[in-house]
């Protein structure tokens, strides 16, 4: 597959011999972006212990060439030799390639430059704020923030091949949420490649911010080490190389967001034109347009999201008329006015509407759900069609503004509908594998397969003994428990149309206070 003769690993580490204090070894992924001559790009923070002025030297406005470096340092990349098949791996779980030992090969590089790419700098300080403490990488130390938008070529002569060609490479200026992705890198760096070399993971465009796209984020699931990886957009034709990984994990506060933060390979390549070109290097210009598809059933289910404030809470909701709207009672309880910004579109722009609240179920209720009505009508809008089953291991995905706000927009989260948990034979919650975070609260739960609305995001699980978030598991309230109710409300505009959710029997409210009565208290 062309992803895995793509990517490569990394390693630096200090001379036997050198004057200066042996910093420990440090590896990380990287991608072969070019044979002639053979060029290496990899993630610049893998080179933080071995500056000459320390972490300082992040703050440098221009390119760090090899002299910035202590002396005597040894790069090596590990790639596979040509003509070596690496097995593909499943789609949830980045499981390992297992390719043999023997059929890697390893080359000493030469550090051509560290380079900031500011264009993904902006957009970093636009998509994440510093006052909602966010973090990258490992959940103790994570990544230096001041090292994320900084970049490494290295010269790697024993990649050099007769009439050697670039990497097939795509921008991402045409990307659009949802649209499909491959990351591709080696867990834990150098450790063990024959486990780890060039896992893949599969995923979608979550976000995006910036200049052309130049910050992406991506539901695949990678982990530490994996900076430096690609990430390529699949074609029938073979896949192209669009973005670099940045930072496997995601942090906002102690919640682990679970999304992988991603670099524009093009923006990269425009911050790198001086660098390349004092080393001679002719960069091919990158394809400006990909195919797009278009969303199940001609509809785009991003157009059925809304971003709900009241007061200092936000979340997230889902319109069902151009006036009418569901969200989570968590999300407006504050009793503060509501204010309701739908999804900008390609004939939308952002506005803010205001809306009052219908009805919301009283706190005992195991449905947290509430119901809004807009002051004026959202234009344009197509309701979407409600699911009336449910197939659990159905491909899904959650569209809301979780975690990022306002700032980019509604994200997009995909997985599987992994359990159906029924009372009397009636579905009464679903639970899926979409990273879902703060802010996701009365997200839409939408059907891949046929792009039909099957319900609500209510929460994420919370381990209280632990203090861990899990964003892979999470819990929907079907829309069939809810279609009858808004049905009814609709005929009679009476707010007691929905009274009946505050009435569920113990079997519901059981299920929903995830834990088996009798028993000891859940700690989830």
């Amino acid at each position: 597959m062309e992803e895995e003769q793509t990517c490569c690993v990394v390693s630096i580490s200090s001379c036997p011999g050198s004057p200066q204090p042996a910093a420990c070894p440090c590896s990380c992924s990287g991608v072969v972006l070019s044979r002639g001559p053979g060029l290496v790009l990899c993630h610049g923070a893998g080179f933080a212990a071995f500056l000459r002025d320390g972490p300082a030297a992040w703050a440098q406005p221009h390119a760090l060439l090899p002299d910035a470096l202590q002396p005597c340092l040894r790069l090596l990349v590990l790639h596979p030799s040509a003509g070596t098949r690496i097995p593909a791996v499943s789609r949830d779980a980045p499981a390992a390639s297992h390719s043999p030992a023997g059929a890697l090969q390893q080359h000493e590089a030469q550090l051509l430059a560290l380079v900031p790419c500011r264009t993904f700098q902006k957009a970093l300080a636009q998509a994440f704020g510093q006052a909602e403490q966010w973090r990258f990488g490992g959940e103790a130390a994570g990544t230096d923030p001041r090292a994320l938008h900084w970049f490494a070529w290295l010269r790697v002569p024993g990649l050099d091949t007769p009439a050697g060609s670039w990497t097939a490479r795509a921008s991402a200026g045409c990307l659009r949420k949802g649209q499909g992705l491959l990351a591709c890198g080696s867990p834990f760096g150098a450790l063990c490649p024959d486990l780890f070399f060039n896992t893949l993971s599969k995923g979608v465009v979550s976000n995006m911010a910036g200049e052309e796209n130049a910050l992406l984020l991506t539901d695949a699931r990678c982990l530490p080490g994996t900076e430096g990886g690609g990430a390529f957009l699949p074609f029938a034709t073979g896949s192209r190389l669009v973005a670099v990984i940045v930072a496997s994990f995601c942090w906002k506060g102690t919640e682990w967001v679970g999304l992988t933060l991603l670099c524009s390979l093009a923006a990269i390549l425009r911050s790198s034109a001086s660098v390349l070109d004092a080393a001679g290097v002719a960069v091919p210009p990158v394809p400006g347009r990909v195919a797009v598809v278009q969303a199940a059933g001609g509809q785009d289910p991003l157009g059925w999201v809304v971003l709900v404030e009241c007061g200092g809470t936000w979340g997230s909701g889902v319109l069902l008329s151009p006036r009418l709207l569901l969200t989570c009672r968590h999300v407006v309880e504050a009793g503060d006015p509501l204010c309701v910004t739908p999804a900008p579109g390609p004939s939308r722009a952002a506005t803010v509407l205001n809306g009052h609240l219908v009805f919301a179920t009283e706190e005992s209720s195991p449905f947290d759900v509430a119901v809004v009505e807009l002051q004026d009508g959202v234009p344009g809008f197509v309701p979407p069609h409600p699911a009336h089953t449910f197939l659990p291991g159905e491909e899904v995905s959650v569209m809301g503004f979780g975690a990022l706000g306002r700032a980019c927009g509604p994200s997009v989260t995909t997985g599987v509908l992994s359990a159906v948990v029924t009372v009397a034979g009636r579905p009464v919650m679903l639970q899926t594998t979409c990273a879902v975070h703060g802010g996701s609260s009365g997200s839409p739960l939408i059907s891949s397969r046929s792009g039909r609305l099957l319900g609500i995001v209510a929460s994420n699980t919370r381990d209280t003994s632990a203090g861990t978030t899990y964003p892979h598991l999470n819990f929907c309230i079907p829309i069939t428990i809810l279609q009858p109710l808004i049905a009814r409300y609709r005929c009679t505009r009476d707010p007691n149309a929905f009274a009946e959710l505050n009435r569920a029997g113990e079997g519901v409210r059981a299920a929903w206070w995830l834990q088996r009565q009798p028993g000891p208290p859940s700690k989830l």
